[in-house]
């Protein structure tokens, strides 16, 4: 018998933890410190800054994590300060750079470093990137100061811009409080804005050295770079508003008009054989489809075979998606569709991209010479009569925001997300949710009613468009774009996922796939593989998001139901009709602690199935565990301990 995994690892799939928060409080200003940077920063209880942070990032955009040291923190009535020194190395290079913040009673703050290279640094950018928040401030006015002096006053982006809507800043200010202007001053280079969105971060991000200018580019040994960021306020500050801390509400509504969208797997070619070996759980899991992964440049036709028999194991349609060369589409996809017969596959979706275009292109930069999505999709439809074409890209929403598909032609748009690019830790993954309304907005606004899918989508990296690989991650650590996300295991993702799929529900969305099977993505660890965090390889063992997926696949279809939760940001809901005038509600604790949450007074027979750390030990087996877990429900609360996530069945009235 093997020993309980410890907390952490249920939780997050790794004994690692993130670095500890403190909150520092200078008047009405007050901010999480935070493994160097500077997190919610708040004035008078709102957000207005969302990060302050100085950051190294190589030449594959991957950031490192500083390793600090020296640090000392003080506050008393005048506010507070810290200083500290980072250390940012490895093979290649190492960069030393000293910080100091100050935090003023009449709300101001300034944040300054200086970096030594120790060694010359290759770096795509080093320097301060400042983030504003998207709720209160997406659409609102924005005044700018150029490096120049000028001045323009405009809006934050309310749809998602594809390029950079603000160039040279030296400083911008935002009405964060009604007559309160918060200014963010930015020194040491010129910066500029771009709409982090794209990438599902919640913010607009400010960040140094224009993108117009060469890169990698070289800081050399010895050079001293400055830079500061300081924030001012103009106005007459409001009293500071307190945090609730009571109970959270979720209200539960009529039908919303939307209905739930069918849930399917990703399958990368080369865990097809693995999913095949535990074909009996990707049955049981129940996906409406799977979406996979073809290089028509080096995969053959026994991949395609593969397919077939993993989609009659599970159940399950096949939509493939295609990568080909792109130079003469016309005679790849007929030599395509050859193969396809071959593997007598058949396919209930086609999803064609040219290899170019699973690298991404920067703004103001040629995308390289490719056939057009128009002529792909002609030739696709001449080879593949009858098969539903789906376009857009094989990576994130940015490089379909960027390189727009003829929704006309197609008969659905597809894209994935990552919400590791820029930030790793729990509470960055936890607020790339915020962004899911407006990618599906932002999408739905140029794609008008044609249908809309999305996936495969996990925490980790499915491909990295931005540099020459995913980020190796030997330690089951939490690293930006690498492809082994350990909290893919835990508890975390089975929340963040219950929430990722409620945004699209609401969004219109009609078929999400999420994760994989087995492997990096997997949603259950293969008897062979090898050992994991809670995983010893000895047996099958399913993860907590099996549990989740297989519980909405089999809600696909029904009516949602219109949700609102007191407190966003801390619980997930999603409901949906069931066929007997009941309902059942979906709810997921996106925070490390316990969420009382009060529902509808369910009246007798409700019950509720609670999927948390104490009882994983029950689930890791067995397929039906939700069914098993479910329990009467006798009030009208239930309490969610760190990421658990609930299945509430509430009866007809």
């Amino acid at each position: 018998m093997q020993p309980t995994p410890s907390l952490a690892v249920r939780l997050c799939g790794t004994e690692t933890t993130d670095p500890p928060s403190r909150t520092l409080v200078a008047g009405p200003l007050s901010a999480a410190f935070e493994n160097g940077a500077l997190r919610t920063i708040r004035i008078a209880g709102v957000e207005v800054i969302r990060t302050i942070a100085f950051l190294v990032r190589d030449e594959n955009w991957g950031t490192f994590t500083p390793a600090i040291d020296g640090l000392a923190i003080e506050e008393d009535d005048t506010g507070f300060r810290v200083r500290y020194r980072a250390t940012c190395a490895d093979a290649k290079r190492k960069l030393v750079y000293s910080a100091a913040i100050v935090g003023k009673p009449d709300g101001s703050l300034a944040f300054s470093a200086v970096a030594e290279p120790v060694t010359d640094v290759e770096t795509n950018r080093t320097g301060f990137i400042v983030l504003h928040p998207v709720d209160g401030v997406a659409g609102r006015p924005v005044k700018v100061e150029h490096t120049d002096g000028r001045e323009e006053v405009s809006t934050f982006p309310a749809l998602i811009d594809p390029v950079q809507p603000f160039l040279d800043i030296r400083a911008l200010s935002h009405e964060a409080l009604p007559g309160v202007w918060v200014t963010c001053r930015m020194e040491g280079d010129a910066f500029e804005m771009e709409d982090q969105r794209n990438w599902s971060d919640a913010s607009y991000k400010t960040y140094v050295r224009p993108l117009a200018r060469p890169w990698p580019y070289v800081l050399k040994a010895g050079e001293a770079l400055r830079q500061s960021v300081t924030l001012t306020l103009t106005g007459a500050l409001p009293a500071v508003t307190a945090t609730g801390t009571d109970g959270l509400v979720v209200e539960i509504g009529g039908e919303s008009g939307g209905t739930m969208p069918a849930i399917g797997l990703g399958v990368p070619a080369s865990e097809v054989a693995n999913a095949l070996a535990v074909g009996r759980l990707v049955r049981a899991l129940g996906p409406r489809h799977l979406v996979c992964a073809f290089d028509a440049r080096r995969d053959g036709a026994e991949v395609l075979s593969a397919y077939r028999s993993l989609g009659e194991s599970a159940g399950a349609a096949v939509v493939l998606e295609a990568v080909i060369a792109g130079d003469d589409p016309d005679a790849e996809l007929a030599a395509l569709a050859e193969t396809v017969r071959t593997a007598a596959l058949p396919l209930a979706g086609l999803t064609v991209s040219p290899a170019a275009d699973l690298r991404s292109i920067l703004p103001g930069t040629p995308w390289p010479p490719v056939a057009s999505a128009e002529a792909i999709a002609t030739a696709a439809r001449a080879a593949f009569p009858g098969v539903p074409l789906g376009g857009g890209m094989l990576s994130y929403f940015t490089e379909l925001n960027r390189k727009r598909p003829p929704a006309a032609l197609l008969d659905y748009v597809t894209h994935t997300t990552c919400p590791i690019v820029h930030a790793a830790d729990d509470r960055s993954v936890m607020e790339t949710l915020e962004a899911m309304p407006s990618i599906l907005s932002s999408t739905r606004a140029f794609i008008g009613d044609t249908p809309y899918r999305i996936g495969p989508s996990a925490i980790g990296c499915r491909q990295n468009p931005y540099g020459k690989a995913t980020t190796p991650n030997p330690r089951d650590e939490r690293v930006c774009l690498a492809e082994n996300d350990p909290r893919q295991r835990g508890l975390f993702n089975a929340a963040w996922t219950l929430a990722y799929v409620a945004a699209c529900a609401r969004g219109g969305v009609e078929a999400v796939a999420m994760g994989a099977p087995t492997g990096p993505f997997g949603v259950l660890h293969r008897k062979g593989e090898a050992a994991k965090p809670g995983c010893d390889g000895a047996a099958d063992a399913l993860y907590p998001v099996f549990h989740v997926l297989a519980a909405l696949a089999r809600c696909a279809g029904r009516p949602l139901l219109e949700t609102r939760v007191s407190r966003s940001g801390q619980v997930a809901a999603l409901a949906v009709a069931d066929g007997d005038g009941g309902a059942t509600v979906f709810l997921a604790n996106l925070t490390s602690t316990p969420q009382t949450v009060r529902l509808p007074s369910p009246g007798g027979g409700a019950t509720a199935a609670v999927l948390g750390a104490d009882s994983l030990a029950r689930t890791t087996g067995d397929p039906a565990a939700l069914a098993t877990l479910a329990a009467p429900l006798p009030g009208d609360t239930l309490t969610l301990d760190a990421y658990a996530v609930a299945k509430v069945r509430l009866p007809a009235a």
